[in-house]
């Protein structure tokens, strides 16, 4: 019998960018993500299909703008107080960004050292490496390797 064992799907999951080895790397895991929804960060506001930035209000406060069009910005909606609420709108749009090999879709932050994207970055590579796992545990039982159980000992 071909036992799974977690070094197994370990392997496994290293060989596609989400095992222990990238999970331990703050580089390797943004990589990982960014390369699987086929997005690019960038410092430059030029290039972004998705913007965040920090703004000044009239009267002297910072906030941050997190929209699609630097040009519309809707107050309601893509303007936040406080950068702990932004992981989450990160991670909802590379989720949704549709980016392909072919057309990599660009994430514009004004500071990619902020610690909402790094908390956004091991969110998404939790996901991601949940899913794959069980996906290597299906591909592994698909080629005929089992679990140990105690009832398959004897």
């Amino acid at each position: 019998m071909k036992e799974i064992t977690d070094k197994l799907i370990n392997e496994r999951l290293e060989e596609i960018g989400f095992g222990n080895k990238q999970a331990d790397n703050e580089d390797a895991r943004r990589e990982s993500v960014l390369n699987h929804y086929h997005v690019k960060l960038t410092e430059n506001l030029v290039d972004g299909d998705f913007n965040i930035y920090e703004e000044s209000t009239a009267d002297g406060y910072e906030v941050w703008v997190a929209g699609h069009d630097i040009n519309r910005v809707n107050i309601c909606e893509d303007v936040y107080y406080y950068d702990s609420d932004l992981a989450d709108v990160l991670v909802e749009n590379i989720k949704w960004s549709n980016g392909s090999e072919d057309y990599e879709y660009v994430v514009y932050i004004s500071d990619l050292d902020l610690n909402f994207v790094d908390e956004a970055f091991s969110t998404l590579f939790e996901y991601l490496a949940e899913k794959f796992e069980d996906e290597v545990i299906i591909e592994l039982e698909s080629e005929g390797y089992e679990y140990k159980t105690e009832d398959n000992e004897n």
